[in-house]
């Protein structure tokens, strides 16, 4: 009679204890809907981890990453789905860990995440993230190819916003490329500065209020005449 009890009463908790988490559950995805109705982004995380608790699942996780990289905050991303280049990885997994690690100054793992992205879905914007980061990190010679690529597909719509100064700017997407491709020209050859200028020009002739290829041009020039001083200082 007393395993009878036992048996019941367990019985009953495990039942209790399974209403509850669907209660809790059905709660928080009430609660996650209202949040984004209301645009309260600090209230959808709270629900998407609360889900993920109750009911663990790694699309929910991925979209909490995604959130959490849209609102900025890169590290909680990638706290939340980790910065290993995964083939299992959904298209949002692998955005979150790219865009993340290139916000968090990791170049070279952003780089291996962008790759992946191209390989699923090449577009130019793609290509000019590549490009961008493999000339920071040194493989310029690899970059020519993104940068072709660009050049070859951006469409006179597209855009590509910089942010080297206060106010961010946006330029034609073509112009930044061709951008691109003169910081590789020069890297290639620092002795013909001339070409290097005339991508610039190409760039500035598209857009002439790039200001970031302005003032790549400005610095070409000043290597190519620097002041007497300066020139009398590099022939000793």
């Amino acid at each position: 009679m007393k395993k009878l009890i036992v048996v019941l009463l367990l019985s009953i908790s495990f039942s209790a204890t399974a209403q509850t988490k669907s209660d809790l559950q059905k709660h928080y995805e009430a609660f996650y809907d209202e949040m984004r109705l209301q645009g309260d982004v600090n209230g959808v995380i709270s629900a998407l981890t609360h889900l993920n608790v109750i009911s663990p699942s790694k699309q929910r996780k991925d979209t909490l990453a995604f959130v959490y990289a849209n609102n900025n905050q890169h590290m909680q991303a990638l706290n939340t789905i980790g910065i290993e280049k995964e083939p299992t990885d959904s298209d949002m997994a692998v955005q979150v860990k790219a865009i993340s690690l290139k916000a968090l100054n990791q170049p070279k793992r952003a780089l291996e995440q962008f790759e992946e992205l191209f390989k699923r879905t090449p577009n130019p914007y793609l290509a000019y993230e590549l490009a961008d980061l493999k000339i920071q990190t040194g493989a310029n010679s690899d970059a020519v190819a993104n940068i072709e690529y660009g050049i070859a597909n951006a469409k006179d719509d597209m855009k590509y916003a910089f942010y080297e100064r206060q106010q961010p700017y946006e330029v034609p997407l073509k112009a930044a490329f061709l951008h691109l491709r003169a910081l590789t020209i020069y890297d290639n050859n620092k002795g013909d500065i001339d070409a290097a200028i005339a991508k610039i020009d190409e760039a500035l002739a598209i857009d002439p209020n790039f200001n970031l290829a302005s003032l790549s041009k400005q610095a070409l020039l000043s290597r190519k005449n620097p002041p007497p001083a300066e020139e009398a200082k590099n022939k000793q």
